[in-house]
């Protein structure tokens, strides 16, 4: 029996690495009396299965209100031809999964502001943005699932420590990591930010440009409200949306991620309400149904720049100019 550990780890990867190990000899079956030369057989989507019967024991278990109430880790089994897998898991708050820490260290990138990030650096947009980018572009555009899929916890750790201590061996740990990591650690790196890059103050103003039915009003606003960005947000956002678009949604065919999969991936982590929204909403219902309530929102706001024609930050500032002399 083979016993595999699943801890911070997504499942579908692990399940890939079970079907190498979901093997039987056929000789045990073939009755002839002459030598045979052993013949591995692999179970059909063991994996797949496996993965299947995981999923539904952790539904099962997120439905159980003793299970969810419980802030104890429960450790579970589950096997299938001759493979065992053991995981942990533990339920936490929706509240508090989204809650933003600033970090205490402002000599890192991780959880501190991004305007002092590329004051630091002096540059336009955080060399981690950069780094992953250009890392994903070289060799994970074609992966499927790309963005979707999790890496490996401890590898996006490793990451996220190497880019916090600007170790000189950052280079190298990126073109060794599997991709998915370096699509983990973007994406932390993002969530982690002591505000969302649209900002909280623009966050209401958002939701209601969204919403506009009038296509030229939806599409003044919705410009308005990027030339608003402070500049390190906007040229990040702007390098993200470019990367999204015409990279990565580009090999749809192959890796799968459309636009809208690609805004359902990041709309959330790039545009959520702050904690003063959420205080203002509590007399009429709880933190997570307004944030439940918000989400396609913030959704249908990446997906309307990804449909964008292209957006520059010279157009958008040059825009700015023509407002601002208009009589």
């Amino acid at each position: 029996m083979t016993d595999i550990l699943v801890s911070d780890v997504n499942l579908n990867s692990v399940c890939e690495r079970l079907e190498q190990h979901c093997c039987v000899d056929q000789n045990q079956h073939n009755l002839s009396s002459q030598p045979q030369t052993p013949v591995l057989k692999r179970h059909t989507n063991t994996g797949a299965k496996l993965w299947g019967r995981v999923r539904s024991k952790l539904l099962r278990q997120k439905l159980d209100p003793q299970t969810v109430q419980s802030k104890n880790w429960h450790v579970d089994v589950i096997e299938m031809n001759g493979i065992k897998v053991e995981f942990s898991m533990k339920f936490t708050s929706r509240d508090l999964s989204l809650k933003r820490t600033p970090s205490k260290k402002q000599s890192g990138v991780f959880g501190v502001k991004i305007n002092v990030v590329t004051k630091r650096e002096r540059s336009k947009v955080p060399y981690i943005v950069r780094q992953c980018i250009e890392e994903v572009e070289k060799r994970g555009i074609d992966e499927v699932g790309i963005y979707r899929i999790s890496g490996v916890a401890t590898d996006i750790q490793a990451l996220k420590a190497a880019f916090d201590t600007n170790t000189k061996d950052i280079l190298m740990m990126l073109s060794d990591m599997d991709i998915n990591a370096i699509a983990g650690t973007l994406k932390l790196y993002f969530r982690e930010l002591p505000e969302p890059l649209l900002t909280d103050r623009l966050y209401p103003a958002f939701m209601e440009g969204i919403a506009l039915s009038d296509p030229a009003a939806k599409e003044n606003c919705m410009m308005h409200l990027l030339r608003s960005l402070p500049d390190p947000n906007l040229m990040t956002f702007l390098s993200l949306l470019e990367h999204l678009k015409r990279s990565v949604a580009e090999k749809e065919p192959i890796n799968k991620m459309s636009l809208h999969n690609l805004a359902t991936v990041f709309g959330p982590t790039l545009l959520r309400p702050s904690e003063a929204e959420l205080a203002k909403g509590q007399h009429i219902t709880t933190a997570s149904d307004i944030w439940s309530h918000d989400v396609m929102a913030q959704v249908q706001v990446l997906l309307y720049y990804l449909q964008h024609p292209t957006i520059t930050f010279a157009e958008l500032k040059r825009n700015t100019l023509y407002f601002s002399t208009d009589v």
